[in-house]
């Protein structure tokens, strides 16, 4: 790391316009983080822009000058630590971790075959219904047998653009509109994210559930923290089987009969991730101090409720660039493709 003390450590936040960019800076402020925090995002426009110390317009990240302009930002800040706070940048970060900590970065991400796992939703049924249970899930309308079933992206993330489909006919008509559909057994329980903290060496820290009461656009928007060992355990053996180094948050959810079954893994910090900050499991904060050697026990956690709102960040004029509100770079945007 290029930090050499507490004091002066510098960590980027990707996605700084998303609820998990904005909820990890937030949990870092929680935790009286005394370092810097650069926030990253492809707009000044960016909530999380207001709140960190510093802020740094990045291409998306299939661009094809993001890595250059990633290690512009690295360099200039001496960035120490990269947090998983964004569900694209964690591919380039993967892809680029060891160039990184050449030169002084460390990456807290999984590897890339890890990432593929929860990527796809197909290879994830695949890889882990073996040994986990979870829902039938096909990419063969053909192969649904009853209804309802749910339909979503095979590469989605958040549970957005998720269908229920009731018959025959909508399902005929989904399997011929859109491409990339996965179909999946409905299960009508109740719904569980559980956030799971994995050391560097991909050995499970802690894991804490929470009931998804209401989410909207995928993220949660009302949640209660629970203490389940059973289903804190099973999470952490997921994780720690997948290869899991760092956070992320799995969904599970009940089926009709009232097992927990496996829906989805997002290897990052999660859009909820603060839930789990205000029961007492600060994952940012737990982050840091695994960086800097200190060790880390699982932390008491609350059983809380959680309900979100909207908070308004008034900026003055003059506040920010308007001119510079998106990042461009002629003739290196025109064609976009996943950076590597």
């Amino acid at each position: 790391m290029n930090s050499s003390s507490p004091e002066s450590r510098v960590v980027l936040v990707p996605g700084a316009a998303a609820p998990a960019g904005i909820n990890t800076i937030k949990s870092l402020k929680m935790a009286n983080f005394s370092g810097k925090i650069v926030a990253t995002d492809s707009t000044s426009l960016s909530a999380g822009f207001f709140m960190a110390d510093v802020n740094e317009i990045l291409p998306e990240a299939d661009a094809h000058y993001y890595i250059k302009r990633l290690y512009e930002i690295v360099k200039k800040h001496s960035v120490g630590i990269l947090l998983p706070s964004s569900g694209y940048d964690i591919y380039p970060y993967s892809a680029n971790r060891e160039a990184l900590a050449k030169i002084g970065a460390t990456a807290v991400v999984s590897d890339r075959d890890t990432l593929e796992v929860c990527r796809d939703k197909i290879l994830t049924y695949k890889t882990m219904s073996g040994k986990y249970d979870l829902p039938f899930t096909t990419t063969d309308a053909s192969k649904v047998k009853s209804f309802p079933v749910i339909a979503k992206p095979r590469y989605g993330k958040g549970s957005r653009d998720v269908t229920k489909i009731n018959n025959e006919e909508d399902l005929k008509y989904v399997a011929s509109n859109f491409g990339n559909t996965i179909f999946q057994e409905f299960l009508p329980g109740v719904e569980y994210t559980v956030d799971v903290l994995c050391d560097m060496d991909k050995k499970p820290i802690t894991a804490v559930p929470r009931i998804r009461l209401q989410t909207k656009a995928g993220i949660s928007t009302k949640g209660r923290t629970v203490r389940d060992a059973e289903l804190e355990i099973t999470c952490m053996n997921i994780a720690q089987d997948l290869g899991i180094r760092g956070p992320c948050c799995i969904q599970m959810k009940e089926s009709s009969e009232g097992r927990l079954q496996l829906v989805e893994i997002n290897s990052r910090l999660g859009g909820g991730t603060i839930f789990s900050t205000l029961a007492g499991a600060n994952f940012p904060k737990m982050i840091l101090d695994l960086l800097e050697g200190i060790e880390v026990k699982p932390p008491k956690v609350s059983e809380i409720t959680v309900v979100r709102y909207y908070e308004e960040i008034v900026i003055e004029e003059g506040g920010w660039n308007q001119n510079n509100l998106a990042f461009s770079e002629p003739n290196l945007l025109t064609k976009p493709r996943l950076a590597e």
